[in-house]
């Protein structure tokens, strides 16, 4: 699975990455995380607010700060998907 976080590096972004990695060993699941700060990669990838989740290439929220248990259901859902 891979898990992107698109924004410039603000605390928000920072905030989100940390909220994003720890669902993710909460249930388990191996993803690989990425960091998009480059701001013509965060606007082709189709962000327009940051910071911007992306789970598989598709992206699952922008312009907030989701909680850990938002992001789980957002995991579990790509998970199962992918089975």
């Amino acid at each position: 699975m891979r898990v992107q976080i698109f924004g410039p590096g603000c605390m928000n972004c920072k905030s989100l990455e940390q909220r994003a990695r720890h669902a993710a060993a909460e249930l388990g699941i191996v993803a690989e995380f990425e960091k998009v700060t480059d701001y013509l990669q965060i606007a082709e990838s189709g962000i327009l607010r940051t910071p911007g989740l992306a789970i598989d290439g598709q992206i699952v929220s922008q312009g907030r700060i989701n909680s850990v248990e938002e992001i789980k259901a957002m995991l579990q859902k790509f998970a199962a998907g992918s089975r």
